[in-house]
């Protein structure tokens, strides 16, 4: 029963993954959380980037460079990058990309392509929670709110990529 429980797949705002009790990344983790100061939104926010790119990434090499997945997963590398700025200008050390240890690739394209709606759903409703925090109406704190709203408006034009991909399945 705990193995089951430890590999029990559940979607996050960027991937499909595995994950045990101790396990709050990306979205997901967000969610579950209140009152996230700016750092947490920051880790909350490069997890969920990294976790699209290990998901994309596994999806091209097992199904090839298909697309969406083949564009989005640049956009993904220009995301992070934002974010490792952002982290830079805040003088915060970068969390470590652990999210390939918890992708699971889905058996078909179909299935990536749903988890890809799934996914880009839950990333576009944690940036909408982390734009309506007080804390990002302050001054210094107004850059941070213009990246979170084009990561949010990103995850927009994926989730309309995704959905039109899959109605073509």
């Amino acid at each position: 029963m705990k193995r089951f429980a430890a590999f029990f797949l559940i979607m996050t705002g960027a991937c499909l993954y595995a994950a045990d009790s101790g396990v709050s990344w990306g979205a997901a983790g967000a969610k579950n959380e209140r009152d996230l100061s700016v750092p947490a939104m920051l880790k909350y926010a490069i997890e969920d980037e990294f976790l699209a790119r290990a998901e994309y990434d596994r999806i091209i090499k097992k199904f090839g460079k298909i697309r969406p997945f083949s564009s989005i997963i640049k956009a993904e590398e220009r995301h992070i990058q934002w974010l490792k700025d952002e982290y830079k200008n805040r003088s915060l050390p970068v969390p470590d990309d652990r999210a390939a240890d918890f992708v699971i690739v889905p058996g078909s394209v179909k299935e990536a392509l749903e988890a890809g709606v799934t996914a880009e759903i839950e990333n576009i409703a944690m940036y909408r929670s982390f734009l309506a925090d007080p804390e990002l109406s302050v001054p210094e704190n107004r850059q941070l709110k213009d990246l979170f709203t084009r990561l949010m408006q990103a995850s927009e034009n994926h989730l309309a990529a995704f959905r039109r991909n899959l109605d073509r399945s």
